[in-house]
Order: structure tokens, then sequence, then C-alpha cells
């Protein structure tokens, strides 16, 4: 049940940063509301399709539906490491060691 919790949290949160609602969202993904709000309150599993169409409808990677942020960039990430982590691992080697 933990894919389906992480699913489902990101469902909301990424339709509702969108301001997309339940029914808009149907619209976009050809279904009925109730699909999307059966979903919402795990009252059905979503097929594969239904998780391409709602990723597409929402602009974002399939994967980001069960990892928030999945298809950030490896280069992305390189970069946020460089810039933050190293420098904090730095600042405590001189402060620690």
């Amino acid at each position: 049940m933990k894919f389906q919790d992480d699913f489902i949290k990101n469902l909301k949160f990424y339709r509702k940063e969108k301001h997309i609602s339940q029914e808009k969202l149907a619209e976009l993904c050809d279904c009925a509301t109730s699909t999307i709000g059966c979903i919402e309150s795990y009252n059905q599993l979503p097929s594969f399709e239904m998780i391409e169409k709602i990723a597409t409808a929402l602009n974002i990677h399939p994967a980001d539906l069960f990892l928030r942020n999945a298809s950030t960039t490896v280069s992305g990430t390189k970069e946020i490491l460089k810039t933050q982590l190293i420098a904090q691992i730095e600042d405590f080697i001189d402060k620690n060691l």
C-alpha cells in the first residue's frame, strides 16, 4: 500500500499545484469524474494507461506520481549537491576536524 499512498498524495499534490479540479482532470483524461474521485479515495486502482493519462494531463513524468520530482535530471541533482551539500560538508570539516 506504500506505493498507492505515495501515488495518491502526489496525484493530489500536483493536481492542486496546477489548480486542476477532479472534474477538469477527468476531462483531460477522458474519464468520468467519479474515476478520479475513486482513485483519490483509495476505492479504485488506476491502470497503467490511466497513470500515463494522468501524468500527461498534469504535464509531469509518470514516475513523479510515485516519487515526487523523480524526473529531476541527474545534472540538476549534481548541481544541487555541488552548490549546497559540498559547501555544508566543507564547513562541517573546517569546524569539527
